[in-house]
């Protein structure tokens, strides 16, 4: 069985709109997802913010895609928690209620992603996808729209359209 590597933030849960909303809260201003690059210093403080990670959505489409991935490959979520001490527990809360179907053998926390193998990949950030082995593919987000030498997913139905 192949073996399919999934990121968390800005893959299947929604980590940008999560920014948006908070920006919204504490400025009265909603911003557009493709202009919150520029803001980078004001939203990257949310992510030491207490709920930050457990009260993300998930991306539209990833729950029922996942699913159905999980009965064709060896299916792993790995994500980066070790950089925000909360990120870690508000993570496996989130993914309990949201993907109830995946086992806890099937989540990897770490601080780098450069110990991960597989056969693919599916990832928002390039410097995770430029050390993995296998075939790389680029989650849509809005920090990553400049980069090209990966293959593009936009959305969950891509996903499918790719996978199943």
């Amino acid at each position: 069985m192949k073996r399919l590597i999934v990121d968390m933030d800005d893959v299947i849960a929604d980590a940008t709109g999560q920014f948006i909303s908070l920006y919204e809260r504490d400025f009265g201003i909603r911003v557009l997802r493709e202009s919150l690059n520029h803001l980078e210093e004001a939203i990257l403080r949310y992510v030491i913010e207490p709920g930050f990670f457990r009260k993300m959505t998930p991306n539209e489409n990833s729950q029922e895609v996942l699913e159905r991935l999980n009965q064709k490959y060896a299916l792993f979520i790995v994500s980066a928690a070790m950089e925000f001490p909360l990120s870690l527990s508000e993570k496996q809360d989130w993914l309990r209620e949201h993907f109830p179907f995946l086992t806890w053998k099937q989540i990897v926390f770490c601080g780098s992603k450069s110990i991960v193998h597989g056969d693919y990949m599916i990832d928002d950030l390039p410097h995770n996808l430029e050390t993995f082995n296998g075939e790389k593919f680029i989650y849509t987000a809005p920090h990553n729209l400049q980069f090209d030498q990966f293959q593009r997913l936009n959305n969950w139905n891509e996903v499918a359209g790719q996978f199943l």
